[in-house]
């Protein structure tokens, strides 16, 4: 029986984020894919947003995605368009770049970091108990991990098989989309009807990607080509000459949510924690989200630097965040009806959000940027992302994030030199020496005081700011990143 410290099924966009999170940590991880190659049908999810694009480029990597997306300064709740550049973030824009291209460069990623992936199989079973999990695979094999995370997607089998609840809302709406060649010259951008909102869009090889809100609730049997012809004349009164498709799924508004993201040794991240419909795309975003939370918490607790109750600290942090998701997608989706009392709704939905404030606010949420991880009282910063502040350091000019690569702890002392002890986990984190001269501020929430010194997590969030003198670094370093070594 082969063995690794993490099995992960599922190699989408999270469990490729999380295989590079747990790697990273030196953490023997392995990957279980269904798919025999990287390549998806379809382009999926189209975009990421700033948080996640700050989560890559504290890993290093950002470039690699923004270099071969588009970049646009507004995200969209609803039909509404929320500007986002003056948001203080180098990232203060939406990535438009397929899914299918995200776990291009995820994986090739993953790739140079060694992760072995066992493609062209699935979980199909596990058992857990004191020892670790053991998990069968499709092909009839068997492995052995210490924990087993279920990024396998809404439906997921690990999700099941732990006997983990999955509240939620049934579907009400369901929605064709396709990706197909068209022999007549289509009605290109968005329409409204009595139905709902269908768009049909260009590809960049020639094909249409098509979007198309049904009458009736789809619901069992997978979409065909016929199902697309039929909702294409129903909407316009002809199908364009639809043919060739490559991709035909539906989505519904089915909203669901993980009672807990973790059973004793399973643990859940992405899709398989969380379904809303894609409303403002933030699904892959959180999902992403998720493994740079989960990650570094994971890989302490199974070098034994921290303690098993560490792993709660997921579901406390990223539970939360997900709900918020699912009740944004949720108003979003009840903004699409076409009746006039929504409609009257909707318009003054619009002119609030025209509003500096509640356009921050909700614009915040959407982008990621605001959360707010509740750790306990004190300085502004805690819980929240860490700015990516240029340090002047003895080596030179340093971004905060640029400090970050290599996925350790870090504390910034900012006030006297030599004034902060941190000896006792010199093996687990980074000191760093640095000044700041410029405000500290943050989206939704604005300028902040400067504090004297700053912990600051691997997944970029803030676990005790103050100043030296001040008490709780000890026990901030402790609760995060284990007892004291040993003099």
């Amino acid at each position: 029986m082969r063995g690794h410290a993490v099995v992960i099924a599922g190699g989408g966009p999270t469990g490729l984020m999380l295989a590079g999170e747990l790697k990273l940590a030196g953490i023997d991880v392995a990957v279980v894919e269904r798919r025999a190659s990287q390549d998806l049908a379809g382009s999926r999810a189209g975009g990421l947003h700033a948080r996640s694009i700050e989560v890559l480029d504290q890993r290093g990597i950002a470039d690699r995605f923004v270099s071969q997306g588009q970049l646009h300064k507004v995200l969209h709740f609803h039909r509404i368009a929320l500007d986002i550049s003056d948001f203080p973030t180098r990232h203060n824009y939406v990535l438009a770049l397929w899914q299918n291209h995200i776990e291009r460069i995820l994986a090739g990623w993953v790739h140079e970091l060694a992760v072995p992936i066992y493609r062209a199989r699935d979980v199909t079973d596990f058992t857990q108990d004191d020892a670790g999990v053991n998990v069968a695979l499709s092909d009839g094999q068997m492995v052995h991990a210490q924990y087993l995370v279920g990024c396998d997607g809404g439906r997921s089998l690990v999700r099941k098989v732990a006997g983990i609840d999955f509240p939620g809302w049934d579907a009400t709406t369901s929605w064709l989309i396709a990706e197909a060649r068209m022999s007549e010259e289509a009605e290109w951008g968005f329409r409204h009807d009595a139905t709902g909102i269908h768009g049909i869009g260009k590809i960049d090889d020639g094909r249409a990607r098509i979007v198309l809100t049904e009458r009736q609730l789809g619901w069992g049997s997978e979409p065909t080509l016929r199902d697309v012809s039929e909702a294409l004349v129903a909407v316009y009164g002809t199908d364009f000459g639809v043919h060739s498709p490559t991709w035909i799924s539906r989505f519904t508004d089915m909203t669901r949510q993980a009672a807990a993201y973790r059973e004793r040794r399973i643990l859940l991240a992405g899709d398989a924690a969380h379904i809303h419909p894609p409303m403002g795309g933030q699904g892959l975003n959180i999902g992403l989200q998720d493994a740079v939370n989960l990650g570094w918490k994971l890989a302490q607790v199974i070098k034994g630097m921290s303690p098993e109750s560490l792993l709660d600290s997921y579901h406390a942090e990223r539970h939360p965040v997900a709900a918020r998701v699912l009740r944004n997608t949720m108003a979003q989706v009840a903004l699409r009806r076409n009746d006039d009392r929504t409609k009257a709704l909707g318009e003054i939905v619009s002119e609030l959000l025209d509003i500096d404030e509640p356009r921050k606010r909700v614009a915040g949420m959407i982008s990621g940027l605001d959360v707010h991880y509740d750790i306990g009282d004190g300085h502004p910063l805690l819980g929240r992302r860490i700015p990516d502040l240029d340090l002047v350091t003895a080596g030179g000019l340093m971004r905060v994030f640029t400090l970050l690569h290599d996925a350790r702890p870090l504390l910034l002392n900012l006030g006297e030199p030599g004034g902060i002890e941190a000896t006792p986990w010199a093996d687990r984190l980074r000191l760093i020496e640095a000044r700041y001269d410029g405000a500290w501020e943050l989206p939704v929430l604005g300028t902040v005081p400067a504090p004297g010194a700053v912990l600051i997590r691997p997944d970029g969030y803030v676990a005790w700011a103050g100043e030296a003198a001040e008490p709780g670094l000890t026990a901030a370093l402790t609760r995060w990143f284990g007892a004291p070594a040993a003099a």
